[in-house]
């Protein structure tokens, strides 16, 4: 089985958030650091990674990415600041 992450994008600290799944973390992360991936991390300069979690099989982070999506933002905000208090993008973390 491929493992998988699930993820959270931002544009600044305590700003817009995404949430996403990918199989290739610092390709995903790079895509949308880049703005080479269209739609609402692209059109809100979503740019920073700035949360992260590893799944063993990229099934079990993809049903975990739907149960966040259903989440407030309250509750992403307080998973981002637990692990990440300064809002640091962890993009530079993930390619050691």
């Amino acid at each position: 089985m491929k493992p998988g992450w699930v993820y959270l994008m931002a544009n600044h600290r305590r700003g817009r958030t995404y949430v996403g799944v990918t199989s290739n973390l610092p390709q995903r992360a790079y895509q949308h650091r880049n703005g080479m991936v269209d739609g609402y991390t692209k059109a809100h300069g979503c740019k920073m990674l700035v949360w992260f979690e590893r799944f063993e099989n990229v099934q079990d982070a993809r049903a975990h990415e739907l149960r966040m999506k259903k989440w407030n933002r309250a509750w992403k905000l307080r998973i981002i600041e637990e692990r990440n208090p300064d809002w640091r993008d962890l993009f530079d973390e993930i390619l050691h």
